[in-house]
């Protein structure tokens, strides 16, 4: 949408607005009550609408409401989500006070999906919806984070206690391994790109939390194929916030923090470890130690403060515009000193209609500026490492004061480190500044004109363009510790641009034909992803090669799909989707794949047969579908791309240097991962839905695995290609329970329930694939990809143990009795994925008293003691003529050096199931502070306990292998939301 297309668009509002005949202000005026028809409690939030037109308003916390601009005629239409509605025609009555009843289920919900919505009892699929009132509460960065431990089968697990910090969300396991396994997210109909520019924490940073209305999760490919290949690992669809209403109304929300770390790496401290040198040391060694005690980690690490605040508007112009606009702006500190994140979002939706509602317009726009200050994560592991007698500065360094190991180099004549030594943690942070900014607009322009001539038939165009720009710099001091011989600082710096457009276009049909309806959607979409890449590096400039590196590339998604929900009497209900993808990553002759899906449901409760006052819904639903995936593959492998050679590393012809190009690997046969999904479910609604849920069983087989394999020599470039070479298998069962106890005039208690079992195994490929890189040793790792295990399983020897269960140093189980210690007695132990996670919450409300309680539990993931493994023998105490501390397991083991074989021990691998309470928040709201507003104060406790037997930092690690985690710390808020 270009701007000169905007500024028509919005000249025609304005002057559509002034336009409006006088007559309108002479229209009736109706006011009244909302309330319960059961308690009598008036109802806050309840939305009245002109049946047939945009014109409306929402009653305010005493359940009042006034609604402008009535006409004799009209039919009001009361409505409320859990409650039945209510129509009224308007004859010139000017109260009109309406009593609703709650719905015998709270299944006429509306629920977002695909191109479209359905009624929740309606749906076919695997799909979930939270919303607003069921949002995680407290300190909130990121929309994921709103969502954690709500649905069955979806695990949220942040990258670490960094502030801004990303979450990694699985939903029903991985789908891939190697590929990218994060689900699609939709953003008011716009696909989001998952890619990250450089700068970013979080791909989802640039939306405002406090601007979000629903998270609906599709899991299963019935649900998902109308997305195609975007959706192979599920979807979750983020509606904002609408204008509604008629008379204004404002919200402020705002909220101070403070982030107080909780855990820190077991390491000996100052008094512990000049123990240990003094007896085990050399004469050189224990001449070496100092007097203090130095506890690094406390250094490094801080009590942080963050701060929030958001403000909105919402209402109507000129009675056809609903219009919301809101501002937020968020300022957190990392524990971890230098750590910052800022970030300050806009954003405004625009929802007219025109032609008697025939013409409904949605614009949506919403920019981000978010500033990035990186702390030096370096600083985790050295302070770790460092010597905990030394202090901080000593007067004769040469770096600043910075204490440290130094060595006098006769090439340079000065003092540089030891290129073995840990540098002084204080050093890395102060010396080193790493910052960027983000600036990011999504925003998209939807049309939905009812033909007049034909009004069962919607015809729909979509544009929509996201498109982000950051600029971030590196910069290291000169007076940061280094081992090289001419350091002098350094300075890096990077431009990344992405853009990411697109086009729907579609026709939707809905009809009811006596006790059938039917409901068709088909049509077209063309995405388009480009990004354009610089960067600037000082270093490589001073060593004589290439400085700047410029990277610009570009692929196209082009689709067809269609839809079919067929209705039989609320009885029968049938889904029938097909999507095309073409994509620009694959060859022509593979660039098409089509993948359909097929869903029936059965309403029993609404059968003659069935009679039944305790059970108000019995729905049974059987889904299969087939979606694929190249989500982080690479762009154009399958065509011979050309690399050039370093400008000092050109060929000479005569007196001339010409640079030369270099074959890169290629695969000219990829083709799409396809996943095959069979989905069986059971909904149920119980007790007038006091009591509420679902249970659902999968099993989804993946084909044609991508994986980066070896070749055999001289068939390719490389030695190493992706290639589909594999397949996988996910089987679980998910269960989830929502119970209303008690729900009284003064007090209501809800719980929430959902335990979910999944077993991913790789089920064919031919070659297995090492994984896991871990630190120790030179290019170690320690989980494969194997036929008949999970991906990702731990590779490892069985270690030996003594009497008293204490492991013995360098003994292992030769498990193929060849008397000999290799690769081949390796074996498959256990998995970082859990068998069985679980997510439990809790709300009460009592009077103006509110209180939320979330929990999650994760049971059979095991770690992997990276930071145990590495820095617990004897030796790297006083090896390299410097002192290194050592993690505390020393005193389990007594393990006197370290070996590749010792690194890769069965021992370190420790169960890391978990329960974690997540939140706690408390509320009071103070109703009518001034006319037609209220005020609530709460405040709020996360990461408030974990409960594990793992003997590391945090037992909750992306990826499962634990090595410089950046520690979750413990928040505590308190925050205020003032609506008016």
């Amino acid at each position: 949408m270009n701007e000169k297309f905007m500024r028509e668009l919005f000249k025609s509002f304005r002057l559509l607005v002034f336009m409006l005949p006088v007559s309108i202000f002479a229209q009736d005026v109706v006011n009244g009550v909302v309330t319960e028809s059961a308690s009598g409690m008036p109802i806050p939030g309840a939305n009245i609408i002109v049946k047939g037109s945009s014109k409306g308003s929402t009653t305010d916390f005493d359940g009042k409401y006034t609604l402008n601009n009535v006409e004799e005629g009209d039919v009001l239409l009361f409505s409320f989500l859990g409650f039945k509605e209510v129509e009224i025609a308007y004859a010139g009555q000017p109260t009109i006070d309406v009593a609703l009843e709650e719905s015998q289920t709270s299944l006429d919900a509306v629920v977002v999906i695909g191109y479209g919505t359905v009624t929740k009892k309606d749906a076919t699929g695997a799909v979930n919806q939270v919303s607003t009132e069921d949002f995680n509460k407290g300190q909130v960065n990121t929309a994921s984070q709103l969502i954690t431990g709500k649905i069955a089968g979806v695990t949220v697990t942040s990258g670490g206690g960094a502030p801004g910090e990303g979450q990694n969300i699985n939903i029903r396991g991985i789908g891939s391994i190697s590929l990218n396994s994060s689900p699609l997210y939709v953003v008011d109909g716009i696909p989001l790109d998952n890619t990250n520019v450089g700068g970013s924490r979080n791909p989802l940073d640039f939306i405002n939390p406090a601007d979000i209305e629903t998270m609906t999760v599709l899991k299963d490919a019935s649900s998902t194929a109308i997305y195609g290949s975007r959706a192979a690992n599920g979807v979750i669809l983020i509606t904002t916030k609408k204008g509604k209403g008629n008379e204004f109304k404002f919200n402020y929300s705002g909220a101070t923090t403070t982030y107080r770390p909780t855990n820190y790496v077991d390491v000996m401290s100052g008094d512990e470890f000049r123990s240990l040198v003094t007896r085990v040391g050399s004469d050189a060694a224990i001449s070496r130690l100092g007097t203090a005690s130095t506890d690094w980690q406390q250094l490094i690490y801080r009590e942080a403060l963050g701060s929030e605040h958001n403000l909105s508007a919402t209402g109507n112009i000129g009675g056809f515009m609903p219009v919301r606009a809101s501002v937020g702006h968020t300022d957190q500190d990392g524990v971890l000193r230098g750590d910052n994140f800022s970030r300050t979002t806009g954003s405004v939706s625009l929802r007219p209609t025109f032609m008697d509602g025939h013409l409904k317009v949605e614009i949506n726009g919403r920019g981000m500026y978010t500033e990035n200050t990186f702390a030096n994560r370096d600083a985790i592991g050295s302070s770790v490492d460092f010597d905990p007698t030394k202090r901080v500065y000593t007067d004769d360094s040469p770096f600043a004061n910075y204490n440290g190991w130094y060595i006098y180099s006769a090439d340079a004549d000065r003092f540089i480190q030891n290129s073995l030594s840990p540098t002084n943690p204080i050093a890395l942070l102060n010396e080193k500044e790493d910052s960027a900014e983000i600036r990011r607009f999504i925003g998209n322009a939807k049309v939905d004109y009812k033909l007049h001539f034909f009004p069962d038939l919607t015809a729909t165009v979509n544009v929509g363009m996201d498109k982000t720009n950051s600029h971030g710099r590196t910069i290291v001091s000169d007076q940061m510790p280094s081992a090289q011989l001419d350091w002098n600082g350094s300075y890096s710096n990077y431009i990344n641009q992405a853009t990411n457009k697109l086009f729907d276009a579609y026709l939707t049909y809905d009809k009811d034909f006596g006790k059938s309806s039917l409901n068709a959607v088909a049509g077209y979409s063309y995405q388009s992803f480009e990004y354009d890449n610089y960067s600037f590096d000082s270093e490589a400039q001073e060593e004589g090669n290439d400085a700047e590196f410029i990277d610009k590339w570009r692929s196209i998604l082009l689709s067809y799909f269609g839809r079919v929900n067929y209705n039989y009497d609320d009885r029968y209900l049938l889904t029938a989707t097909m999507r095309a993808d073409a994509s620009s990553k694959l060859n022509p002759d593979d660039r098409w794949g089509y993948f359909p899906s097929f869903a029936v449901a059965w309403n029993i409760n609404n059968e003659d047969f069935f009679n039944s006052e305790t059970i108000n819904q019995l729905k049974l639903r059987v889904g299969y579908g087939e979606i694929a995936n190249v989500n982080g593959l690479g762009d154009y492998l399958f065509l011979t791309n050309y690399t050039g050679s370093r400008s000092n590393a050109n060929y000479q012809f005569g007196d001339t240097y010409y640079q030369t190009y270099r074959p890169d690997a290629y695969n000219e046969d990829l083709r799409w991962e396809v996943g095959k999904t069979f989905n069986a479910g059971i909904d149920y609604a119980l007790f007038n839905s006091r009591v509420t849920g679902s249970i659902n069983a999968y099993l989804k087989k993946t084909e044609d695995l991508i994986s980066f394999v070896t070749v055999d020599p001289f068939t390719n470039f490389s030695n190493k290609i992706n290639k589909n070479i594999g397949d996988m298998e996910n089987k679980g069962i998910e269960f989830e329970l929502n119970v209303t106890p008690v729900q009284t005039e003064n007090f209501t208690w809800r719980i929430g329930y959902n335990v979910a079992y999944n077993d991913n195994t790789i089920t064919n490929l031919p070659d297995q694939v090492e994984v896991g890189g871990i630190t120790g040793g030179t290019g170690n790792t320690v989980q494969l990809h194997k036929e008949g295990y999970s991906p990702f399983s731990y590779w490892v020897y069985k270690q030996i143990y003594d009497e008293s269960g204490r492991p013995i140093e360098g003994a292992f189980v030769d498990r193929n009795g060849d008397d000999q210690i290799n690769d081949d007695d390796r074996y498959l132990y256990k998995s970082p994925f859990a068998d069985v996670t679980m997510g439990l919450n809790t709300n009460l409300n009592y009077k103006n008293w509110d209180l939320a309680i979330v929990s999650r539990a994760s049971l059979g993931n095991y770690a992997y003691n990276n930071m145990a493994s590495s820095r617990s023998y004897e030796v790297r105490a006083t090896e390299n003529s410097i002192l290194t501390n050592l993690h505390r397991d020393y005193f389990n083991t007594g393990f006197k050096s370290i070996t590749e074989t010792s690194l890769q021990s069965d021992y370190y691998i420790q169960d890391a199931s978990f329960f974690r309470l997540d939140n706690i928040t408390l509320g009071y709201t103070f109703a009518e502070v001034f006319k037609d507003s209220d005020l609530r104060l709460y405040g709020s406790a996360q990461n408030v306990f974990t409960l594990t037997d793992y003997e590391g930092l945090d037992p909750e690690i992306n990826g499962g292998i634990d090595n410089n985690f950046y520690p979750r710390p413990r928040i505590f808020t308190f925050g205020v939301n003032l609506n008016f």
